[in-house]
């Protein structure tokens, strides 16, 4: 009896595709509930076979799962008007329910965890449904997709691509109106939570004009496309290498904190962003410094593929975070770990180039003294500049003289009154630095960062 659930289940599948997509598949259905939280972590985590996606198969198989359903029903109506009626119809249920679950758990973990749903009948009714609410005009005020504040300010980095459960590429197929317009998308949101650019939310067509017009290009503005050879490649530690890139264009224009994207791959052509280090606009030379991450996509490329002389496209320089605002009468930069790179430009430009600023002071944290970059660099800006402090914090190291502890140790002891602050480093010491901030009353208009 417990089969008959189904009933409301699909009525209320195709009442909400109506008005919203596959929403139900991504939000609200239990087997993608299922195939998500349970299947997934232990899932191939393959690429889902073109012939999974096809419509040929999706139509295909929602024409014999439908035909088998039809012949059940038929034979279960010669029991009408009887208890074993409804006992009969909701065993066809409990059986379609069961088919899903083993031909879907079995796809799941060959492939990937939402491989069913690609093909699955009710996704295919969804699909259906969707289009007759958008011909009778029912989605038009409802329907939310996947949209980006501006695609000048994507990054191409693919991460999008990687985490949709359904294999989508929302980064390459977004609309004039800065929509992912594929009805094959389950407005999960899991992109939305995972684009390192933060652009992506899901909104209807209204919101994303809205978002569209309210939305700044200031730091992307110009960003542009161009052809560097990798000059030089510098070990730093046994993590970390710097990169210097060599460009003969003239029309590339870079503000110090600004970052560069990294073409690693052609098809689909995919690039990761690094912030810049240095740039040098006489020699045409911009410098990354990048960190080897333990299963890192890009940073494994990069390290095993890229050699002295290789040509690479780049794309930039662009963002604004991490502009300083020299009109502060104070600064203060956080960094941790490779977060330190875009600081380095930073600290150098104040130094060498002056400003109107009082007192900037970068405040650079770490595990083990070992791990600090560009010392002796930071330790020179230090005496040739009054204006600029150095302060190191090491959060394990027993031997390090100095300040111990993390930069949320050092930064709750000073007085950040009429301070703009950078931050820069992984995600949790920004987080953590920002709700401390917070806590200390500092308007979050003066809080500025990008994760690293």
């Amino acid at each position: 009896m417990l089969g008959l659930m189904v009933i409301p289940v699909m009525l209320g599948l195709t009442s909400v595709s109506l008005f919203k997509g596959r929403y139900w598949c991504g939000n609200i259905c239990p087997h993608g509930s299922m195939f998500d939280s349970l299947l997934y972590p232990i899932t191939a985590n393959r690429k889902i076979p073109k012939f999974f996606k096809s419509k040929i198969l999706g139509i295909g198989f929602f024409i014999f799962f439908f035909y088998r359903f039809i012949g059940k029903l038929i034979m279960v109506s010669t029991k009408w008007g009887t208890m074993v009626f409804w006992e009969k119809l909701g065993f066809i249920f409990v059986a379609s329910y069961l088919m899903v679950t083993v031909v879907g758990g079995v796809v799941s973990l060959l492939f990937s965890s939402r491989t069913w749903c690609n093909f699955c009948p009710m996704g295919t009714i969804q699909k259906f449904s969707y289009k007759l609410g958008k011909t009778l005009g029912l989605a038009k005020n409802t329907d939310a997709k996947i949209t980006a504040s501006r695609t000048e300010m994507c990054h191409s980095c693919g991460k999008c691509s990687r985490v949709c459960p359904m294999q989508l590429t929302p980064y390459d197929q977004f609309s004039e109106e800065n929509q992912f317009d594929s009805e094959n998308c389950i407005r999960c949101s899991t992109c939305v939570e995972n684009c390192p650019a933060g652009i992506l939310t899901l909104s209807k067509l209204d919101e994303a004009r809205e978002i569209k017009e309210n939305t700044s290009l200031r730091g992307y503005d110009t960003r542009k496309p161009f052809m560097s050879t990798i000059k030089e490649i510098n070990r730093i530690n046994d993590l970390t290498n710097e990169y210097v890139f060599q460009f003969e264009d003239d029309g590339i224009v870079y503000e110090p904190g600004q970052f560069i994207l990294v073409k690693i791959q052609d098809n689909p052509e995919m690039y990761r962003a690094y912030s810049i280090a240095g740039f040098d606009s006489d020699k045409k030379t911009v410098t990354i410094g990048i960190k080897k991450m333990d299963k890192g996509y890009g940073t494994g490329i990069i390290f095993d593929s890229f050699k002295e002389g290789d040509e690479v496209k780049l794309q930039g320089p662009m963002g604004h975070e991490l502009i300083v605002d020299k009109t502060a009468k104070e600064v203060v930069f956080v960094a941790g770990g490779i977060g330190i790179t875009p600081f380095r430009a930073m600290v150098k430009d104040l130094v060498e180039n002056g400003s109107d600023i009082e007192k900037f002071t970068l405040v650079y944290g770490a595990n083990k003294e070992n791990e600090f970059m560009f010392d002796d660099e930071f330790n020179k800006f230090a005496e040739e500049s009054e204006k600029f402090e150095y302060v190191k914090v090491v959060a394990f190291d027993e031997k390090y003289k100095g300040h111990k502890g993390f930069v949320t140790d050092v930064l709750k002891n000073m007085d950040l009154v009429d301070n703009k602050i950078y931050m820069c480093g992984p995600p949790p010491m920004t987080k953590a630095a920002e709700k401390l901030l917070m806590d200390m009353n500092i308007p979050s208009v003066d809080i500025q960062y990008e994760s690293a």
